[in-house]
């Protein structure tokens, strides 16, 4: 009996795991590039999931962005085919017009698609190939934007979107086991040149920085920027749970907003994400809603010297009025 190769076993374990539990019988998508980490996900699922009785399809995204793109993607969908996936589907996207830089256009266009796909298919479940690797290089970067704790919390493995849960089974994976599972398995990934382009800022931590990092800390160093996100991520989510509750609090009382008195008797880490998640309900976009919005918002509360009214994205006002936060015209 041929033995099978330990990269290959640790990838079909974190797949299997993940696959635990799911409910309904829904099938489960993966997202597949062609890359490494995708292809190895895929080759696991299409093992795993009819063992566990769950059927299991792929999704792979055409961007556009590259001469040939069309053509991958076709070639992923005849692999995904063959191993026995259903459904499979190649989706061409736009990425031209989009707000945010390329790789932000890009994802967004990306997770579009996926959700789209997931929804026309009843998916139980939708997973991405990020890996360890892609999770250090996370933290890293939301390091040097100065993101705070929600940054530094990285990718979760697990999310909603659009009501289907979104899996990360790959982050305790390294993208070397999922190179070589792919080795092990004889099948050949496709290299994304924009995973080696400087002009991308994940790639030059990629190429530049982590290996710095690894030649003078250590191999660890790559489990314990992982690891860190996983500790900060459960510290956000009860902090995150507080808020909750926090938020409800503030809005009693008579009138419409929040309590100025009980939003200054709470802790600086909950009240800000009481005041970051109001925000968002009043309109602010999430991606436009930054630091320096929350921070005004705050000195209406605890620095309050009579200054008028606070501009949140949107075209949104903020005031202190009779003790209370409220919207304004």
């Amino acid at each position: 009996m041929a033995v099978l190769a330990p990269p290959v076993a640790a990838v079909r374990a974190v797949v299997r795991r993940a696959l635990t539990g799911l409910p309904g019988d829904g099938p489960v998508l993966v997202a597949c590039s062609g890359g490494a980490d995708s292809l190895a996900l895929a080759a696991a699922v299409a093992f795993v999931a009819p063992r566990a009785g769950r059927p299991a399809g792929l999704i792979t995204v055409d961007h556009g962005l590259q001469a040939g793109s069309a053509g991958r993607a076709a070639a992923v969908a005849r692999w995904a085919v063959g191993v026995g996936l259903d459904p499979v589907e190649a989706v061409a996207v736009t990425v031209a017009g989009r707000p945010g830089g390329p790789e932000a256009a890009a994802r967004d266009a990306r997770y579009q698609a996926l959700a789209a796909a997931a929804r026309r298919h009843g998916a139980a479940a939708l997973l991405l190939g990020h890996t360890r690797d892609d999770q250090a290089e996370t933290v890293l970067l939301a390091l040097a934007r100065g993101a705070g704790p929600r940054g530094l919390a990285g990718m979760p493995p697990c999310r909603d979107l659009d009501g289907v849960p979104l899996l990360r089974p790959l982050l305790d994976v390294t993208r070397e086991q999922t190179r070589s599972a792919c080795a092990a398995l004889g099948l050949t990934p496709w290299e994304d040149p924009h995973n080696a382009d400087p002009s991308y800022a994940r790639a030059r931590v990629r190429a530049d920085v982590l290996p710095v990092l690894v030649g003078a800390l250590g191999e660890a160093v790559l489990d314990n920027l992982a690891r860190t996100a996983r500790l900060v991520a459960a510290d956000t989510a009860a902090l995150d749970e507080l808020a909750a509750v926090a938020l409800t609090e503030a809005r009693s009382g008579a009138g419409d907003g929040l309590s100025t008195g009980a939003l200054a008797a709470l802790p600086a880490a909950v009240r800000t994400r009481v005041l970051h998640a109001w925000a968002r309900e009043l309109g602010a976009s999430p991606a436009a809603l930054s630091h320096r919005h929350v921070a005004a918002l705050d000195a209406l509360v605890t620095d309050w010297h009579g200054q008028g009214a606070t501009a949140l994205p949107g075209g949104l006002r903020v005031a202190r009025r009779d003790g209370r936060l409220r919207p304004v015209d």
